[in-house]
């Protein structure tokens, strides 16, 4: 299979292509201009071909997606404001979809995120899955889940206008390599000090290699087409259990203040009803005091990866023990045989 993967250089784009010319696939790598490749140790193999383009522009699209037989869409804007997230993630996406529409390629594995359900409105320790709503009030969430709302959207408008076999991934929060502090761990206050809110609830955590190889099956398998799948890993950790063995880890590391979920939840409602009845809107909080973004980072849930198993017939490799282990090891893990397994036999 040929494959187009955009956001190629990202923290999960590298180990998609990474884990796609492993399975013997054909790679067009979508990096952006500036992107230095060759930190990349697949960068040079013969499977791979490296383009760059800014998905923001039109420009070069439609070329690179000749021959391709399915798209990997991951590029997206993860920081900055609204504006600069709406053009790396929407704006990107509306390119992409247009080429993808005048080239005649509609296979399309699209990316989404946790960050898109309504959090808020989900009972504490309850199931989010696939059927747990949407968010309805965007506007009371972050830039981040404002512009992935409007990316599915878009991808949903693409799939029934051109009866497209499309599927979308949601993957819980992506860990690994450089990236083992992450959102749900805590709310920094300052740079020395991080809030952890609610320590027993479960974090829907997402091994980047685990994550790479669902990706990769839900391009090869058609049952996949039509679905919508999150992915998260098995026997997830709680944030204590979590930070336990990130502390163990690493020495340098924030001094930690636990607070409690109830109170957190309470303080923050009361601080957001305040602004809204007497300050009307005027004042502005950290996140964290916004109890649409609170939910969306630390309420008590338990989250299932049943339909990704059922559908890609998918098992997490490697476990929470082993993930900390390769993350924290000196193994080069973007490494690529020049012949794959795939490709020999």
């Amino acid at each position: 299979m040929k494959l187009l993967i955009t956001g190629a250089s990202g923290f999960l784009g590298q180990y998609v292509v990474a884990e796609a010319l492993r399975r013997g696939h054909q790679v067009r790598a979508i990096v952006r201009p500036v992107t230095k490749v060759e930190q990349f140790s697949w960068h040079d193999h013969p499977n791979l071909d490296l383009v760059r383009l800014d998905l923001r522009r039109k420009d070069g699209l439609i070329a690179a997606l000749e021959d391709i037989d399915a798209v990997i869409h991951l590029a997206a804007a993860k920081s900055g404001d609204f504006y600069t997230q709406f053009a790396g993630t929407v704006l990107a996406t509306e390119n992409l979809l247009d080429a993808m529409k005048a080239a005649n390629v509609l296979r399309l594995i699209a990316i989404s995120t946790f960050s898109v359900y309504d959090f808020w409105n989900l009972p504490i320790d309850s199931v989010l899955n696939e059927d747990s709503a949407i968010e309805k009030n965007p506007l009371e969430r972050d830039e981040y889940a404002q512009t992935k709302l409007l990316q599915e959207r878009l991808v949903r408008e693409f799939e029934q206008e051109n009866q497209a076999p499309v599927t979308i991934l949601r993957p819980g929060m992506i860990y690994g390599r450089d990236y083992l502090w992450n959102p749900c761990l805590g709310a920094e206050l300052t740079d020395t000090i991080w809030l952890r809110i609610g320590a027993r609830a479960q974090m829907p955590m997402n091994y980047v290699e685990n994550c790479a190889e669902a990706i990769l099956l839900a391009a090869e398998k058609e049952s996949a087409i039509g679905q919508t799948i999150n992915l998260v890993d098995d026997n997830l950790p709680t944030q204590r259990e979590f930070a336990k063995k990130l502390f163990a880890r690493q020495n340098d590391f924030p001094r930690m203040i636990p607070l409690n979920w109830t109170f957190m939840q309470g303080f923050t409602w009361i601080l957001w009803l305040y602004n809204k009845k007497v300050l009307k809107g005027q004042a502005k909080f950290p996140g964290i005091f916004v109890p649409a973004k609170l939910h969306a980072r630390f309420k008590p849930l338990i989250y299932q990866n049943d339909r990704a198993k059922e559908i890609l017939q998918w098992i997490p490799r490697y476990s929470l023990d082993e993930a900390f282990d390769r993350s924290c090891s000196e193994i080069d893990l973007l490494a690529v045989p020049t012949l794959s397994p795939a490709l020999s036999r």
